[in-house]
Protein backbone atom coordinates (compact mmCIF):
# COMPACT_ATOMS: atom_id res chain seq x y z
CA UNK A 1 0.00 0.00 0.00
CA UNK A 2 2.77 2.42 1.21
CA UNK A 3 4.66 2.02 -2.75
CA UNK A 4 1.00 2.42 -4.42
CA UNK A 5 0.98 5.63 -2.43
CA UNK A 6 4.90 6.75 -3.67
CA UNK A 7 4.13 5.48 -7.26
CA UNK A 8 1.08 7.67 -7.24
CA UNK A 9 2.70 10.60 -6.27
CA UNK A 10 5.45 9.62 -9.22
CA UNK A 11 2.86 9.34 -11.86
CA UNK A 12 0.88 12.41 -10.75
CA UNK A 13 3.30 15.12 -10.27
CA UNK A 14 4.37 15.16 -14.66
CA UNK A 15 0.46 15.48 -15.52
CA UNK A 16 -0.16 19.30 -14.90
CA UNK A 17 3.51 20.46 -16.10
CA UNK A 18 1.91 20.21 -19.10
CA UNK A 19 -0.95 21.03 -17.94
CA UNK A 20 -2.37 23.79 -15.58
CA UNK A 21 1.33 24.74 -14.70
CA UNK A 22 1.94 25.57 -18.26
CA UNK A 23 -1.23 26.46 -19.07
CA UNK A 24 -0.85 29.32 -16.54
CA UNK A 25 2.74 30.13 -18.01
CA UNK A 26 0.79 30.45 -21.34
CA UNK A 27 -1.85 32.92 -19.77
CA UNK A 28 1.27 34.79 -18.67
CA UNK A 29 2.45 35.38 -22.01
CA UNK A 30 -0.45 36.15 -23.74
CA UNK A 31 -0.96 33.46 -25.43
CA UNK A 32 -4.57 33.15 -26.42
CA UNK A 33 -6.95 30.75 -25.34
CA UNK A 34 -8.01 28.93 -28.23
CA UNK A 35 -4.33 28.23 -28.86
CA UNK A 36 -4.26 26.62 -25.36
CA UNK A 37 -6.96 24.82 -25.62
CA UNK A 38 -5.39 23.12 -28.79
CA UNK A 39 -2.16 22.11 -25.99
CA UNK A 40 -4.60 19.51 -24.77
CA UNK A 41 -3.15 17.70 -27.98
CA UNK A 42 -0.31 17.32 -26.39
CA UNK A 43 -1.56 14.38 -24.07
CA UNK A 44 -1.87 12.12 -27.46
CA UNK A 45 0.35 9.43 -25.55
CA UNK A 46 -1.83 8.96 -22.70
CA UNK A 47 -4.46 7.95 -25.27
CA UNK A 48 -2.41 5.77 -27.33
CA UNK A 49 0.10 4.40 -24.68
CA UNK A 50 -1.43 1.04 -25.29
CA UNK A 51 0.28 0.87 -28.90
CA UNK A 52 3.64 0.58 -27.21
CA UNK A 53 2.26 -1.55 -23.90
CA UNK A 54 2.84 -5.04 -25.50
CA UNK A 55 6.42 -4.48 -25.37
CA UNK A 56 7.06 -3.57 -21.79
CA UNK A 57 4.93 -6.89 -21.61
CA UNK A 58 7.10 -9.11 -24.01
CA UNK A 59 10.62 -7.53 -22.69
CA UNK A 60 12.23 -7.52 -19.62
CA UNK A 61 15.33 -5.09 -19.11
CA UNK A 62 18.35 -6.56 -17.56
CA UNK A 63 18.25 -4.42 -14.48
CA UNK A 64 15.84 -4.87 -11.47
CA UNK A 65 13.13 -7.21 -13.64
CA UNK A 66 10.42 -6.70 -16.10
CA UNK A 67 8.06 -3.92 -13.78
CA UNK A 68 10.96 -1.86 -12.25
CA UNK A 69 13.64 -2.13 -15.08
CA UNK A 70 11.25 -0.39 -17.36
CA UNK A 71 9.82 2.01 -14.68
CA UNK A 72 13.31 3.54 -13.74
CA UNK A 73 14.51 3.74 -17.49
CA UNK A 74 11.03 5.63 -17.88
CA UNK A 75 11.58 7.94 -14.55
CA UNK A 76 15.37 9.15 -15.80
CA UNK A 77 13.93 10.34 -18.98
CA UNK A 78 10.98 11.90 -17.47
CA UNK A 79 13.43 13.79 -15.39
CA UNK A 80 15.58 15.29 -18.24
CA UNK A 81 12.04 16.02 -20.45
CA UNK A 82 10.94 18.13 -17.77
CA UNK A 83 14.19 19.96 -17.42
CA UNK A 84 13.76 20.06 -21.19
CA UNK A 85 10.43 21.91 -20.94
CA UNK A 86 11.25 24.45 -18.20
CA UNK A 87 14.45 25.80 -21.02
CA UNK A 88 11.69 26.34 -23.33
CA UNK A 89 9.75 29.85 -24.58
CA UNK A 90 6.07 29.79 -24.84
CA UNK A 91 5.14 33.21 -26.53
CA UNK A 92 7.90 32.94 -29.06
CA UNK A 93 8.56 29.51 -29.94
CA UNK A 94 4.88 27.28 -29.45
CA UNK A 95 6.17 24.46 -31.62
CA UNK A 96 8.98 23.92 -29.61
CA UNK A 97 7.06 23.94 -26.45
CA UNK A 98 4.90 21.60 -28.14
CA UNK A 99 7.57 19.06 -28.84
CA UNK A 100 8.59 19.18 -25.20
CA UNK A 101 5.50 18.90 -23.72
CA UNK A 102 5.16 15.69 -26.38
CA UNK A 103 8.31 14.24 -25.30
CA UNK A 104 7.47 14.99 -21.56
CA UNK A 105 3.90 12.91 -21.72
CA UNK A 106 4.89 9.95 -23.64
CA UNK A 107 7.56 9.12 -20.66
CA UNK A 108 5.19 10.27 -18.32
CA UNK A 109 2.61 7.36 -20.04
CA UNK A 110 5.22 4.99 -20.16
CA UNK A 111 5.51 5.50 -16.50
CA UNK A 112 1.88 5.41 -16.17
CA UNK A 113 1.95 1.64 -18.26
CA UNK A 114 4.30 0.16 -15.53
CA UNK A 115 2.83 1.42 -12.27
CA UNK A 116 -0.27 0.61 -13.36
CA UNK A 117 0.81 -2.77 -14.05
CA UNK A 118 2.52 -3.31 -10.90
CA UNK A 119 0.01 -2.31 -8.92
CA UNK A 120 -2.15 -4.48 -9.92
CA UNK A 121 0.37 -7.70 -10.01
CA UNK A 122 1.32 -6.43 -6.45
CA UNK A 123 -2.33 -6.60 -4.51
CA UNK A 124 -4.60 -9.19 -4.47
CA UNK A 125 -8.30 -8.40 -5.86
CA UNK A 126 -9.98 -7.67 -2.97
CA UNK A 127 -6.87 -4.73 -2.29
CA UNK A 128 -7.88 -3.40 -5.23
CA UNK A 129 -10.34 -0.43 -3.80
CA UNK A 130 -8.37 0.39 -1.09
CA UNK A 131 -5.12 0.46 -3.10
CA UNK A 132 -6.25 2.52 -5.44
CA UNK A 133 -7.29 5.47 -3.34
CA UNK A 134 -4.13 5.44 -1.59
CA UNK A 135 -2.71 5.24 -5.44
CA UNK A 136 -5.07 8.26 -6.15
CA UNK A 137 -3.94 10.21 -2.86
CA UNK A 138 -0.40 10.00 -3.56
CA UNK A 139 -1.14 11.05 -7.37
CA UNK A 140 -3.24 13.93 -6.17
CA UNK A 141 -0.43 14.94 -4.25
CA UNK A 142 2.12 14.84 -6.76
CA UNK A 143 -0.21 17.08 -8.95
CA UNK A 144 -0.19 19.89 -5.44
CA UNK A 145 3.15 19.87 -5.51
CA UNK A 146 3.25 20.28 -8.90
CA UNK A 147 0.19 22.48 -9.67
CA UNK A 148 -0.14 24.33 -6.48
CA UNK A 149 3.25 24.82 -5.53
CA UNK A 150 4.25 24.87 -8.78
CA UNK A 151 2.01 28.90 -9.26
CA UNK A 152 2.91 29.71 -6.00
CA UNK A 153 6.62 29.70 -6.50
CA UNK A 154 6.04 31.06 -10.11
CA UNK A 155 4.95 34.59 -8.33
CA UNK A 156 8.52 34.48 -7.19
CA UNK A 157 10.78 32.66 -9.12
CA UNK A 158 10.79 31.81 -13.24
CA UNK A 159 8.62 29.25 -14.53
CA UNK A 160 11.85 27.54 -16.29
CA UNK A 161 12.99 27.10 -12.82
CA UNK A 162 9.30 26.08 -11.24
CA UNK A 163 10.17 22.98 -14.11
CA UNK A 164 13.86 22.52 -12.91
CA UNK A 165 12.27 21.75 -9.12
CA UNK A 166 9.87 19.43 -10.71
CA UNK A 167 12.49 17.72 -12.26
CA UNK A 168 14.68 17.29 -9.42
CA UNK A 169 10.76 15.84 -7.21
CA UNK A 170 11.22 13.00 -9.35
CA UNK A 171 14.13 11.55 -7.55
CA UNK A 172 11.18 10.74 -4.74
CA UNK A 173 9.86 8.23 -7.61
CA UNK A 174 13.20 6.73 -8.55
CA UNK A 175 13.98 6.12 -4.80
CA UNK A 176 10.57 3.95 -4.92
CA UNK A 177 11.48 1.89 -7.58
CA UNK A 178 15.05 1.21 -6.37
CA UNK A 179 13.18 -0.07 -3.26
CA UNK A 180 10.64 -1.52 -4.23
CA UNK A 181 10.31 -5.12 -4.52
CA UNK A 182 9.38 -7.01 -7.99
CA UNK A 183 6.31 -8.50 -8.45
CA UNK A 184 6.29 -12.19 -9.28
CA UNK A 185 5.95 -12.85 -12.56
CA UNK A 186 2.58 -14.57 -14.19
CA UNK A 187 4.19 -18.20 -15.65
CA UNK A 188 1.70 -17.40 -18.49
CA UNK A 189 3.06 -14.49 -19.22
CA UNK A 190 3.65 -13.75 -23.47
CA UNK A 191 6.95 -15.57 -24.68
CA UNK A 192 6.83 -13.67 -28.01
CA UNK A 193 5.95 -9.82 -29.29
CA UNK A 194 3.22 -11.35 -31.30
CA UNK A 195 1.55 -12.79 -28.41
CA UNK A 196 2.02 -10.14 -26.04
CA UNK A 197 0.16 -7.57 -28.96
CA UNK A 198 -2.71 -10.01 -29.91
CA UNK A 199 -4.27 -12.46 -26.82
CA UNK A 200 -4.83 -9.31 -24.83
CA UNK A 201 -6.78 -7.78 -27.11
CA UNK A 202 -8.61 -11.31 -27.96
CA UNK A 203 -9.31 -11.98 -24.34
CA UNK A 204 -10.40 -8.93 -23.61
CA UNK A 205 -13.08 -8.92 -26.73
CA UNK A 206 -13.98 -12.07 -25.93
CA UNK A 207 -16.07 -10.73 -22.73
CA UNK A 208 -20.22 -10.05 -23.45
CA UNK A 209 -19.46 -6.29 -22.38
CA UNK A 210 -16.49 -5.18 -23.77
CA UNK A 211 -17.17 -2.51 -26.17
CA UNK A 212 -19.94 -1.46 -23.42
CA UNK A 213 -17.20 -1.36 -20.97
CA UNK A 214 -14.87 0.71 -23.44
CA UNK A 215 -17.36 3.15 -23.75
CA UNK A 216 -18.23 3.78 -20.37
CA UNK A 217 -14.25 4.37 -19.48
CA UNK A 218 -14.25 6.77 -22.23
CA UNK A 219 -17.45 8.74 -20.82
CA UNK A 220 -17.47 8.64 -17.55
CA UNK A 221 -15.03 11.35 -16.13
CA UNK A 222 -15.48 13.24 -19.80
CA UNK A 223 -17.37 16.25 -18.21
CA UNK A 224 -15.03 16.79 -15.26
CA UNK A 225 -12.38 16.24 -17.21
CA UNK A 226 -13.67 19.61 -19.61
CA UNK A 227 -14.12 21.33 -17.12
CA UNK A 228 -10.42 20.42 -15.18
CA UNK A 229 -9.24 21.56 -18.74
CA UNK A 230 -10.33 25.42 -18.56
CA UNK A 231 -10.51 25.80 -14.47
CA UNK A 232 -7.27 27.50 -14.81
CA UNK A 233 -7.95 29.97 -17.36
CA UNK A 234 -11.00 30.65 -15.74
CA UNK A 235 -9.95 31.36 -12.01
CA UNK A 236 -7.33 33.81 -13.67
CA UNK A 237 -9.92 35.44 -15.85
CA UNK A 238 -12.43 35.90 -13.13
CA UNK A 239 -9.91 37.62 -11.43
CA UNK A 240 -7.92 35.50 -8.80
CA UNK A 241 -4.01 36.22 -8.22
CA UNK A 242 -1.77 32.90 -9.43
CA UNK A 243 -1.48 32.70 -5.37
CA UNK A 244 -5.14 32.92 -4.80
CA UNK A 245 -4.98 30.07 -7.53
CA UNK A 246 -2.14 27.69 -5.62
CA UNK A 247 -3.54 28.30 -2.21
CA UNK A 248 -7.21 27.85 -2.19
CA UNK A 249 -8.02 25.32 -5.65
CA UNK A 250 -4.51 23.31 -4.67
CA UNK A 251 -3.76 23.42 -1.66
CA UNK A 252 -7.14 24.18 0.63
CA UNK A 253 -8.36 21.04 -1.89
CA UNK A 254 -6.08 19.16 -0.75
CA UNK A 255 -7.63 18.12 2.70
CA UNK A 256 -10.72 17.70 0.66
CA UNK A 257 -9.16 15.55 -2.26
CA UNK A 258 -6.98 13.23 0.64
CA UNK A 259 -10.52 13.00 1.89
CA UNK A 260 -12.50 11.72 -0.97
CA UNK A 261 -9.74 9.39 -2.08
CA UNK A 262 -9.92 7.62 1.43
CA UNK A 263 -13.74 7.85 1.71
CA UNK A 264 -13.91 5.92 -1.91
CA UNK A 265 -11.96 3.03 -0.79
CA UNK A 266 -13.85 2.72 2.04
CA UNK A 267 -17.37 3.58 0.60
CA UNK A 268 -16.15 0.69 -2.27
CA UNK A 269 -15.54 -1.79 0.24
CA UNK A 270 -18.60 -1.08 1.77
CA UNK A 271 -21.03 -0.66 -0.68
CA UNK A 272 -19.45 -2.47 -3.76
CA UNK A 273 -18.50 -0.69 -6.93
CA UNK A 274 -21.73 -0.51 -8.56
CA UNK A 275 -23.17 1.65 -6.21
CA UNK A 276 -19.87 3.30 -5.09
CA UNK A 277 -19.42 4.60 -9.29
CA UNK A 278 -23.31 5.41 -9.53
CA UNK A 279 -22.92 8.31 -6.41
CA UNK A 280 -19.60 9.47 -7.09
CA UNK A 281 -20.45 10.08 -10.94
CA UNK A 282 -23.90 12.29 -9.64
CA UNK A 283 -21.41 13.75 -7.24
CA UNK A 284 -18.96 15.16 -10.14
CA UNK A 285 -21.76 16.64 -11.85
CA UNK A 286 -22.74 18.66 -9.44
CA UNK A 287 -19.20 19.40 -8.42
CA UNK A 288 -19.08 20.64 -12.23
CA UNK A 289 -22.46 23.13 -11.50
CA UNK A 290 -20.52 24.42 -9.05
CA UNK A 291 -17.94 26.25 -11.47
CA UNK A 292 -20.96 27.98 -13.51
CA UNK A 293 -22.55 29.17 -9.69
CA UNK A 294 -19.26 30.69 -9.14
CA UNK A 295 -18.76 32.23 -12.90
CA UNK A 296 -21.96 33.94 -12.41
CA UNK A 297 -20.98 35.05 -8.55
CA UNK A 298 -18.03 36.75 -9.61
CA UNK A 299 -14.25 36.52 -8.04
CA UNK A 300 -15.58 35.32 -4.03
CA UNK A 301 -12.43 33.11 -2.55
CA UNK A 302 -15.43 31.84 -0.01
CA UNK A 303 -17.49 30.57 -2.99
CA UNK A 304 -14.12 29.71 -4.70
CA UNK A 305 -13.64 27.30 -1.55
CA UNK A 306 -16.83 25.89 -1.66
CA UNK A 307 -16.87 24.58 -5.13
CA UNK A 308 -13.14 23.44 -4.72
CA UNK A 309 -13.69 21.39 -1.86
CA UNK A 310 -16.82 19.79 -3.28
CA UNK A 311 -14.83 19.38 -6.57
CA UNK A 312 -12.11 17.65 -4.98
CA UNK A 313 -13.98 15.38 -2.48
CA UNK A 314 -16.08 14.04 -5.69
CA UNK A 315 -13.04 13.57 -7.81
CA UNK A 316 -11.26 11.69 -5.18
CA UNK A 317 -14.01 9.83 -4.65
CA UNK A 318 -14.78 9.13 -8.34
CA UNK A 319 -10.79 8.41 -9.46
CA UNK A 320 -10.41 5.67 -7.01
CA UNK A 321 -13.84 3.64 -8.10
CA UNK A 322 -12.91 4.45 -11.73
CA UNK A 323 -9.38 2.95 -11.27
CA UNK A 324 -10.77 -0.04 -9.06
CA UNK A 325 -12.91 -1.06 -11.99
CA UNK A 326 -10.18 -0.80 -14.37
CA UNK A 327 -7.61 -2.77 -12.04
CA UNK A 328 -10.54 -5.32 -11.72
CA UNK A 329 -11.17 -5.97 -15.53
CA UNK A 330 -7.57 -6.98 -16.61
CA UNK A 331 -6.41 -10.32 -17.07
CA UNK A 332 -3.06 -10.91 -14.98
CA UNK A 333 -1.13 -12.82 -17.96
CA UNK A 334 -1.40 -9.37 -19.79
CA UNK A 335 -1.54 -6.55 -16.77
CA UNK A 336 0.31 -3.49 -19.13
CA UNK A 337 -1.48 -3.80 -22.08
CA UNK A 338 -5.17 -4.39 -21.18
CA UNK A 339 -4.33 -1.23 -18.78
CA UNK A 340 -2.81 0.63 -20.99
CA UNK A 341 -6.20 0.17 -23.17
CA UNK A 342 -8.72 0.88 -20.85
CA UNK A 343 -6.66 3.91 -18.84
CA UNK A 344 -5.86 5.11 -22.95
CA UNK A 345 -9.67 5.61 -23.04
CA UNK A 346 -10.00 7.57 -19.85
CA UNK A 347 -7.40 10.01 -21.19
CA UNK A 348 -8.97 10.66 -24.14
CA UNK A 349 -11.11 13.39 -22.80
CA UNK A 350 -8.41 15.27 -21.62
CA UNK A 351 -6.86 15.14 -25.15
CA UNK A 352 -9.34 14.68 -27.64
CA UNK A 353 -12.67 16.33 -25.80
CA UNK A 354 -11.08 18.80 -23.75
CA UNK A 355 -9.01 20.00 -27.31
CA UNK A 356 -12.09 22.67 -28.09
CA UNK A 357 -13.27 23.46 -24.74
CA UNK A 358 -11.60 27.14 -25.02
CA UNK A 359 -13.10 27.46 -28.14
CA UNK A 360 -16.74 26.44 -26.86
CA UNK A 361 -16.04 28.57 -23.38
CA UNK A 362 -15.23 31.69 -25.78
CA UNK A 363 -18.59 31.44 -27.62
CA UNK A 364 -20.90 30.12 -24.82
CA UNK A 365 -19.46 32.12 -21.86
CA UNK A 366 -18.03 30.50 -18.78
CA UNK A 367 -21.34 29.56 -17.07
CA UNK A 368 -22.73 27.55 -20.37
CA UNK A 369 -20.04 26.49 -20.60
CA UNK A 370 -19.93 24.20 -17.23
CA UNK A 371 -23.58 23.62 -17.03
CA UNK A 372 -22.52 21.44 -20.70
CA UNK A 373 -19.88 19.71 -18.80
CA UNK A 374 -22.46 18.48 -16.33
CA UNK A 375 -24.94 17.40 -18.94
CA UNK A 376 -21.93 15.22 -20.42
CA UNK A 377 -22.05 13.09 -17.25
CA UNK A 378 -25.28 11.45 -17.89
CA UNK A 379 -24.64 9.13 -20.98
CA UNK A 380 -21.82 7.70 -18.62
CA UNK A 381 -24.56 6.96 -16.02
CA UNK A 382 -27.11 5.54 -18.74
CA UNK A 383 -24.51 3.03 -19.80
CA UNK A 384 -23.56 2.34 -16.16
CA UNK A 385 -26.89 0.54 -15.16
CA UNK A 386 -26.36 -1.97 -17.65
CA UNK A 387 -23.36 -3.52 -15.62
CA UNK A 388 -25.58 -3.96 -12.46
CA UNK A 389 -26.14 -7.46 -12.67
CA UNK A 390 -22.60 -8.32 -12.92
CA UNK A 391 -21.10 -5.82 -10.64
CA UNK A 392 -23.89 -5.80 -7.78
CA UNK A 393 -24.71 -9.08 -6.28
CA UNK A 394 -26.98 -9.88 -3.24
CA UNK A 395 -24.80 -9.36 0.47
CA UNK A 396 -21.37 -9.47 -1.81
CA UNK A 397 -19.06 -6.16 -2.87
CA UNK A 398 -16.39 -8.27 -4.64
CA UNK A 399 -15.72 -6.76 -7.56
CA UNK A 400 -16.30 -8.66 -10.72
CA UNK A 401 -14.85 -9.24 -14.42
CA UNK A 402 -16.93 -9.09 -17.36
CA UNK A 403 -18.22 -12.53 -18.17
CA UNK A 404 -16.88 -13.70 -21.04
CA UNK A 405 -18.79 -15.42 -24.08
CA UNK A 406 -19.01 -19.22 -23.99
Amino acid sequence: MLIAFMMGFSSGLPLLLTGSVLQAWMTEEKVDLATIGLFALVGLPYTIKFLWAPALDRFTPHLLGRRRGWLLLAQLCLMLSIAALGMTQPASSPLVVAGAALLLTFFSATQDIVIDAYRREALSDDEQGLGASLYVNGYRIGMLIASGGGLILADFVSFSTVYLLMAGFMSIGLTTTLLAPEPSPSPDQPKTLAEAVIKPFVEFFNRQNALMILLFILLYKAGDTMASHMSIPFYLELGFSKTEVGAIVKLFGFWATILGGLLGGILILKSGIYSALWRFGILQAVSTLGFAILAILGPSLSGLATVIALENLSAGMGTAAFIAFMASQTDKRFTATQYALLSSLMGIPRVLIAAPTGWVAEITGWPLFFGLCAAVAIPGLLILTRFKSWLENSGETTIKKAPTVE
